[in-house]
């Protein structure tokens, strides 16, 4: 990532959102050259000279302190996520010179981690921060069927914008894009060396235009909590309340739990994917698990008389 563009961009089309009315500013004519707030404005705002910010905009961030870069988010009206990844950024400026050491996504849970999701009785999957499904209980695998449904490892973000199932299984498919490229460039903000991350981010930019048309927002997104709606292959669809947990000790792993309201058709459709789950369940063990259970039931002690 080359960190002086992504703050130049970044920084620009935060300005350019931010009117001088919602900055509280007078608009001083009809005729403004730039779409959002000036640079002066800006600085003004923020309390800093107008030199000062054209070179942190211009990507020269590393050395700004975090009093600084509080007062540029105040002014350019960053949510909490946005904030983060300015901070992000300056850390990401401020180590350049250093020397690094690439990293690499986890691939995989503790089992002590898959035995708590087999024992929940609601949809979880765990995700890394390339969004690669790294582990799942039935549920989950039921619920996420499509992405599962690949030769290679699921990830969510290459079946958003690789695979044409995604379409329908998401009942807002431009949302779920824009959020997941979103949440793409928060974690490259976190983690520059991650060579997984930085390598599907090139991928998806090689082989999907709508990716880089997200892309060039440079919106980022934090997912913690909200609602979505699948059109799942064989129940129709849900509607769900999603819930993220992250793992202690995970390396940036993730639990989301996934529920539907009581009493609800997506309630009802929850009770499909658990039948579908225990079908699959059975299929997988096989006609010998089914002869061996069956063995254990006629013999002596095994619930026969």
């Amino acid at each position: 990532m080359d960190v002086k563009k992504e703050v130049r961009s970044f920084l620009m089309t935060r300005r350019a959102r931010v009117t001088p009315e919602q900055a509280g500013l007078p608009a001083y004519g009809a005729h403004r050259r730039v779409p959002g707030l000036r640079r002066e404005e800006v600085a003004m705002l923020a309390g800093v000279s107008i030199d000062y910010y054209t070179r942190l905009e211009r990507g020269n961030i590393g050395g700004a302190s975090g009093s600084v870069l509080d007062a540029i988010a105040r002014a350019l009206r960053l949510d909490d996520a946005e904030r983060d990844h300015l901070f992000d950024l300056a850390r990401t400026a401020q180590a350049s010179g250093a020397r690094s050491v690439p990293t690499r996504s986890p691939s995989g849970v503790r089992p002590s981690v898959q035995r708590v999701l087999d024992s929940m009785d609601t949809p979880a999957v765990v995700h890394n921060a390339r969004q690669d499904l790294v582990a799942a209980n039935a549920l989950g695998r039921e619920l996420y069927s499509p992405h599962f449904d690949t030769p290679h490892r699921p990830n969510v973000a290459r079946f958003i914008f690789l695979d044409p199932r995604a379409r329908d299984y998401y009942a807002d498919w431009p949302r779920a894009r824009r959020t997941t490229s979103a949440m793409l460039r928060l974690e490259a903000g976190r983690n520059p060396l991650d060579q997984d991350l930085t390598a599907l981010i090139g991928e998806l930019s090689s082989l999907s235009a709508e990716f880089r048309t997200d892309w060039a927002r440079h919106n980022v997104h934090e997912h913690r909590t909200g609602v979505k709606s699948f059109r799942h292959p064989d129940v129709g669809v849900v509607e769900v309340a999603f819930d993220v947990f992250e793992m202690p000790g995970g390396n940036g792993l993730t639990i989301v739990t996934y529920s539907a309201e009581p009493g609800t058709p997506s309630a009802d459709a929850f009770a499909l994917l658990a039948a579908l789950a225990a079908t699959r369940e059975e299929r997988r063990q096989g006609p010998s698990a089914q002869a061996r259970d069956a063995a254990g039931r006629g013999a002596p002690g095994g619930g026969t008389r």
